[in-house]
C-alpha cells in the first residue's frame, strides 16, 4: 500500500480526480467494475474516503448510499483510515487449535494496541478475521494482503519490528512454499501440503488435450460425455454438472455465461487454493468446455480477496494460454472464441452461494436473491449462467480427455470418481488428500495419523460433526457429502469451543436480509451459552433444537439453511455432553443470575458482598 498525506486540501482534491480518472479510463464508466473501482482506491491510502466516494458516485451515475452499502458489506472495504501496516489474524477453529491466542497477546504486546485497534502512532492495525484457507498451517494472518502462515511469538516480534523498520511487507517473507508458490509472481510462504495426489485432479495432465478433443465433437456430446461421467458438483451440493449446462445450453436469449466459483469460505476448506495454484490451467480449460458446451464467450474466475497474492500468476497463466492458442480468439483453430476474466471478491462468506455471487460480480453487495429464477435462466446479467466449483471444472477437464468410462470406473456407483479433501486439526499429516469416493471416516484418520480421535467436522461448520460411532460412515453424496473440509479434534478438546466458533462464525458473516439468519442464530447462540454455562434444562434441549430446525427451514438462502449444524448435529451425535451441562430436575432456570452479578460488580468495585446483597 501506499500512503500520503491526505491533511492537505488542495493536494487531496487533485489526487481524488487523478485517480478516479484513472480508475475510469481503464474500466470505463460502469457498475460492474465497483468493486475494483474500490478495492484499487483503498490500496492507495489503505481506505475509501467520504470525497471519494461522492466523486465515484457521480461518475457511475449512483447514489452515494448505494456505494456505502457496498464498502460496508465486505470485510476488506473500510472507510476508516488504518494503521500503515493491517494485520488480520485468522480466528477459525483450526487456528486456536494451533495457538492463535498466543499469537494475538503477542501481536497486541508488541504492537501497543488491541485487536479492533490502531497503534497510537498509527503504524499498525490489528483485526480479526474468518477463515483464510490456510488451515493447514495455523496460525495464520494477512498482512496487506500478504499471507504469514505458522505465526508463533518469535515470528511476530520479528514482523512487529521489521514494520517499526518501515519494511515492505513482501520482504517480511523470509522463505518459499514448494510448487508455484515459489514462482516470481507469487512468492508466498503458502505451503500446497499435497499428501496423496489422485489420478483425476492431480493426475496427468497435458495442456490443450481436452479442449481440443471438445471442439472435435458437438456441444451436445460434450455435454452428454459429462452426464455419463456422473460428474456431480464438488463444492458440496452435488448438483450434477451435465444436467447444469444441458439447462443453461437450452436457454435460447441472449449471451451466455461461465463462472469459476473460487470462493471458498468454508472453514477448514483449502483445496481449491491448491488446486487454482498447481492446476490452473485445468481449471481455466475445464471453463472454456464448460462455454463450449453451454454456448458462452466469456468466462469469469470469481476468486476470493484472501487469495489475492495469487492473482497476478493466475493473469500470467491466462496470458500464456492465449498465446498457446486454447484460450482467446479462434481456440485451436477451431473458429471457438472464449476467454476469461478473474473478478475479486472483497471478503464476505455468503458469496459461496452461487446468486450472491453473482451479485457481488456485478459490483453490488453480495445478497443472495430469490430462487427461481435459477442462474442458468437469469445469472450474470440477468443472462443464462452456469456456475461450477473449481474442483468441478478440473475434473470436467480430464473427463473429456479420459472419457466417462474411465471416470465411473473409480469411486461408488452414486459417486464416481475422486474427491479432494482439505484434511486440518488434530493429526500428523494436515493437508490435501485426492481420494475415491467410498473412502470411510476410519481409513481417512488412518491415513492422516489422527490418534485419539474424538469428533470429526465432515464439510467444514455447515456440514455434520461425527462421533466414533459414525467412523464406519463413508466419504460420498449417498453417505455423508462434503465439499472438501475435513476437520479433526481428539480427546483433550472441548467440543462446546468448536460449536461456540462456528455460531460465532455464521452470525458474522450473515448478509442479514432475512430475519431467521439475522435474529435466530444470535438467539442459537444464546440458548447454546445458557446451557453451556450450566443453567439449562431439558426444555432448553428441546427448544435449542426446535429453534435450529425452524432456522433451517425458514432461511433464504444456503447459509441460514446450514448455520444451525453445528448444535444440531453436535446434539444428535454427542447428547451426552449436552446433558452433562443441564438441571435435569429443573423445569426453568433462568439465564441470568442475580447473585453471581452482583458478586462480581462488588469485587470490580471492591465492596463486600453480604447476606443483604444476596436478598436484595
Amino acid at each position: 500500500m501506499l500512503f500520503y498525506d491526505i491533511n492537505k486540501p488542495n493536494f487531496m482534491q487533485g489526487f481524488l480526480m487523478s485517480s478516479i480518472k484513472r480508475l475510469l479510463k481503464k474500466y470505463g464508466k460502469n457498475r460492474l467494475h465497483l468493486i475494483t473501482f474500490l478495492k484499487e482506491l483503498q490500496a492507495e491510502k489503505g481506505f475509501i474516503a467520504e470525497k471519494e466516494v461522492q466523486k465515484l458516485a457521480e461518475a457511475l451515475g449512483l447514489s452515494m448510499t448505494e456505494i456505502e452499502g457496498v464498502i460496508t458489506f465486505y470485510h476488506f472495504l473500510t472507510d476508516k483510515k488504518p494503521g500503515k501496516y493491517v494485520v488480520y489474524l485468522n480466528n477459525s477453529i483450526t487456528s486456536e487449535m494451533a495457538g492463535m491466542e498466543e499469537v494475538a497477546r503477542s501481536f497486541e504486546q508488541e504492537a501497543g494496541c488491541r485487536f479492533g485497534e490502531t497503534s497510537a502512532d498509527g503504524l499498525i492495525t490489528l483485526l480479526q478475521t474468518s477463515c483464510i484457507g490456510m488451515n493447514d498451517q495455523e496460525p495464520a494472518a494477512l498482512i496487506n494482503d500478504v499471507v504469514f502462515t505458522c505465526l508463533n511469538q518469535e515470528k511476530v516480534k520479528k514482523i512487529v519490528a521489521w514494520m517499526r523498520q518501515g519494511k515492505p511487507v513482501q520482504e517480511m517473507v523470509e522463505e518459499f512454499g514448494d510448487g508455484a508458490n515459489r514462482h516470481e509472481l507469487v512468492r508466498a510462504m503458502v505451503k500446497n501440503n499435497i499428501r496423496k495426489a489422485g489420478p483425476v485432479v492431480f493426475g496427468d495432465f497435458k495442456p490443450g488435450e481436452a479442449i481440443r478433443k471438445a471442439l472435435d465433437m458437438a456441444p451436445e456430446e460434450v455435454i452428454e460425455e459429462v452426464k455419463k461421467a456422473n460428474l456431480l458438483g464438488r463444492g458440496g451440493a452435488g448438483f450434477p454438472t451435465g444436467l447444469k449446462w444441458e439447462f443453461c445450453r437450452k436457454e435460447k436469449n441472449g449471451e451466455h455465461y461461465v463462472i469459476c466459483n473460487a470462493d471458498e469460505g468454508e472453514p477448514g476448506t483449502f483445496k481449491d487454493r491448491v488446486i487454482l495454484t498447481e492446476r490452473p490451467q485445468m481449471v481455466f480449460e475445464g471453463m472454456a468446455i464448460a462455454g463450449y458446451a453451454v454456448g458462452a464467450k466469456l468466462g469469469l474466475l470469481y476468486l476470493r480477496h484472501e487469495y489475492t497474492y495469487l492473482k497476478k500468476y493466475l493473469e500470467h497463466v491466462l496470458q500464456k494460454m492465449r498465446e498457446e492458442g486454447i484460450l482467446g480468439q479462434n481456440i485451436a483453430g477451431k473458429g471457438f472464441d472464449f476467454d476469461i476474466e478473474i473478478k475479486m471478491g472483497a471478503g464476505a462468506y455468503v458469496c459461496g452461494e452461487e446468486s450472491a455471487l453473482i451479485e457481488s460480480a456485478e459490483g453490488k453487495r453480495g445478497e443472495p436473491r430469490d430462487r427461481p429464477p435459477f442462474p442458468v435462466q437469469k445469472g450474470y446479467l440477468n443472462q443464462p449462467t452456469t456456475v461450477n466449483n473449481v474442483e468441478t471444472l478440473a475434473t470436467a477437464t480430464q473427463i473429456i480427455t479420459h472419457g466417462a468410462g474411465w471416470f465411473r470406473s473409480m469411486g461408488t456407483p452414486v459417486s464416481a470418481g475422486t474427491k479432494v479433501l482439505s484434511v486440518s486439526g488434530d493429526c500428523e499429516k494436515p493437508g490435501i488428500y485426492e481420494v475415491e469416493f467410498g473412502l470411510t471416516i476410519k481409513e481417512l484418520l488412518e491415513m492422516v495419523e489422527a490418534r485419539d480421535t474424538l469428533a470429526v467436522q465432515v464439510g467444514g461448520p455447515s456440514g455434520n460433526c461425527i462421533s466414533e460411532a459414525g467412523f464406519d460412515r463413508k466419504i460420498c453424496y449417498s453417505d455423508l457429502a462434503t465439499g472438501g473440509s475435513i476437520i479433526i479434534f481428539n480427546k483433550t478438546r472441548d467440543l462446546f469451543a468448536v460449536v461456540r466458533n462456528f455460531l460465532d462464525f455464521f452470525i458474522e458473516e450473515s448478509c442479514g436480509w432475512c430475519v431467521p439468519c439475522r435474529a435466530g442464530n444470535v438467539l442459537l447462540r444464546k440458548k447454546f451459552e445458557k446451557i453451556a454455562a450450566g443453567r439449562g434444562t431439558l426444555q432448553d434441549l428441546k427448544e435449542i433444537e426446535a429453534w435450529g430446525k425452524i432456522i433451517k427451514s425458514t432461511s433464504r438462502c444456503g447459509l441460514g439453511q446450514t448455520s444451525p449444524n453445528p448444535v444440531l448435529t453436535t446434539l444428535a451425535n454427542f447428547r451426552e455432553l449436552y446433558e452433562s451441562r443441564i438441571n435435569k430436575e429443573a423445569d426453568f432456570i433462568p439465564e441470568f443470575d442475580l447473585k453471581e452479578a452482583v458478586a462480581e460488580a462488588c469485587e470490580i468495585t471492591g465492596r463486600k458482598f453480604t447476606e443483604e446483597h444476596e436478598h436484595a
